[in-house]
Order: C-alpha cells, then sequence, then structure tokens
C-alpha cells in the first residue's frame, strides 16, 4: 500500500510517500481501507518530535480518517465489511497513522460515519470537533446557562465550541474577526466581539457584567492575566493550545474568587472519552450542523507540502489528503 510516513524525527522534509506493508489486523482490530485523512497542528507535533510519543519507525503519520471497513478481527463485533467509519485517535502512542491506503484501527476508536455526511467534511471536523467536546465537557464542566467566551471562534475548534455551546444550553460570546461575525451568529454565539477592537476586552466585560464562567482560547495567546479579571465566582479557564507560551498568572485574583485553570491535550484522552465526543460529533454531523469553516484538498504525496502549510500558517482551511490514485 502507498501511505505518507517517516523514518526519522525532523523538518516536513523527512516525510516520505511510498509502499509500505499492507497491516494485518489483530483480534481486536479493524482494517480500513482509508478514502480521506487530515492534517492537525498536533500531527506537526509528532513528526517533528516536538512532542514525545511512541513512534515504531518506519512510522505512518496522521490522526484522523474516514473510509471504508475492509476487514475485522474475530474479537470484533458491531462492524462489517463495508461499513463507512471514521476514526480520530492514530498516529500516536504506537498506533500507526491514518495518512495511508489502509489501516488499522482498535475496534473502541472507530465509529460509525452517518449516512450522507460527506468523508471530507466527516475527516476535517473530527479532531477540532472532539477537541471542543473535552474542552466544555469533560474538563470543562459546562452547565446549563453558563457564559462562555470562545477565544479564535471563526477557526475549526472555535466552530465547533461556539455551536456545542450553544447547543447545551450556554451564553457564548464569541471573539474572532469581523469576516467570521455572520457565521458565529448563525452557529448559535449571542455576542460577538471583533478580536482588533481595542476595547475587546471591556466589550466581553459588558457582555458578561456578572463574569465568564469559562473561558476557552484556541487562539494560543493564553493571556491569563487579563482573562481572571474577567472570570466570575468559580469561574475556569481551559488551556487546550500554545505549547510554548508561558503567561503570567496572577494567582491572588485567580483563587479569592474560587476561580481554576484547567489544560488538556486531546492525545491524553481515554479510548471512552474519545467515544463519548464521538457520539456527539456524530450526532451533529448527522443533521447537518457541524461542518468546516473551509477544506483544502492535497492528494497523500502532498503530505510533505501540507505539513509546511500548517506549520507557516499558510493552510487554506482545513487540509484533507486523499489517494492519488
Amino acid at each position: 500500500m502507498f501511505a505518507a510516513y517517516i523514518e526519522q524525527f525532523g523538518p516536513p522534509e523527512v516525510i516520505r510517500y511510498g509502499e509500505l506493508p499492507t497491516p494485518r489486523p489483530g483480534s481486536a482490530d479493524v482494517l480500513v481501507e482509508v478514502e480521506v485523512s487530515a492534517v492537525n497542528h498536533v500531527d506537526t507535533f509528532v513528526r517533528s518530535g516536538a512532542w514525545r510519543t511512541d513512534v515504531p519507525l518506519p512510522f505512518v503519520i496522521g490522526r484522523d480518517l474516514v473510509g471504508t471497513v475492509a476487514a475485522t478481527g474475530p474479537a470484533v463485533t458491531g462492524f462489517s465489511v463495508g461499513d463507512r467509519v471514521w476514526c480520530n485517535s492514530l498516529g500516536y502512542a504506537g498506533r500507526q497513522g491514518a495518512a495511508a491506503e489502509r489501516a488499522l484501527v482498535t475496534a473502541d476508536r472507530l465509529y460509525r460515519l452517518p449516512a450522507g455526511v460527506a468523508a471530507a467534511d466527516a475527516v476535517a471536523v473530527a479532531h477540532p470537533a472532539t477537541t471542543a467536546y473535552l474542552a466544555l465537557f469533560t474538563h470543562g464542566r459546562l452547565r446549563v446557562g453558563e457564559t462562555v467566551v470562545v477565544v479564535g471562534a471563526g477557526g475549526n475548534v472555535g466552530s465547533a465550541l461556539v455551536l456545542m455551546a450553544a447547543r447545551a444550553g450556554a451564553r457564548v460570546v464569541a471573539v474572532a474577526g469581523a469576516d467570521s461575525s455572520e457565521r458565529v451568529r448563525a452557529l448559535g454565539a449571542e455576542v460577538f466581539v471583533d478580536y482588533r477592537d481595542a476595547g475587546a476586552t471591556d466589550l466581553i466585560r459588558r457582555a458578561a457584567p456578572s463574569g465568564v464562567d469559562m473561558y476557552v482560547d484556541t487562539s494560543a495567546r493564553n493571556d491569563l492575566a487579563t482573562t481572571v479579571d474577567l472570570l466570575a465566582r468559580r469561574g475556569r479557564i481551559v488551556l487546550l493550545s500554545g505549547l510554548t507560551t508561558a503567561p503570567v498568572l496572577p494567582v491572588g485574583r485567580l483563587y479569592v474568587k474560587d476561580c481554576s485553570i484547567v489544560g488538556f491535550a486531546i492525545s491524553q484522552a481515554s479510548a471512552g472519552e474519545l467515544a463519548e465526543a464521538a457520539g456527539f460529533v456524530s450526532r451533529l454531523l448527522a443533521d447537518g450542523s457541524l461542518r468546516p469553516p473551509a477544506v483544502h484538498a492535497l492528494p497523500l504525496s502532498a503530505a510533505a507540502e501540507a505539513h509546511r502549510l500548517v506549520e507557516e500558517g499558510k493552510a487554506r482551511g482545513k487540509i484533507v489528503l486523499h489517494h492519488d490514485r
């Protein structure tokens, strides 16, 4: 089979495209004929070695896929040959990746794709939407009626955060560029704030005079000095991006309001947590409400170029990879 893989850590140029042996499913594995895979920032961290994880070489890159079941191991139940499926947790922790013609997925990390959902749309939202679910519900403990600020609301993760929080009965204050205003309001944001506005912080404060219950910043700025002042009593800050940031934390102002900060990486999520998120993501895909802001398709052989575009911030929407043939 053809695959995009690495034989050493390094820059995008270490990615090779060529033939590797087709994997054989073990007892609890499903062999998936891959239709499309996605490129995420975290994939570049694994490839470069910035985030250390078990990487057996040669190592197929990529986490997310949509495809069709080609074969199942003897212990697998619930999946049959021909089922359309998706996955968002390959390519780390010793699991070979998704950027190949075929991939092995353990059955507990594989989910059915709702009928009528385009493969590119599903694979593009798999990682960001799951991240959003974990941020809001698993780690953020979102409750009905709370006020949630989403910074970077126009992006892939931010859009999913707005939609999910609004669906859960939260009041959403979306912070993004002016060109995203109409879209994030349609997703359920009650208040929109242009991040370029010099008075953006005051506008957030005016929108939430009693304080913000949850603050999620997908832009990786992590300005904790400003954010802590915006929090309500027992407000929460959820950190999910900004691998190299080192912000100043006003500890006193944080603890006198019983506030908290929680950080998480989706790579640490258990199979059970991911499956719970997948159920919600699949429902939003099925009813047509969850779609990526933009998708940019490239052939699998251009995986190195895709990684370069993501690292340099030049990707035009979510990059997905399809087979060359």
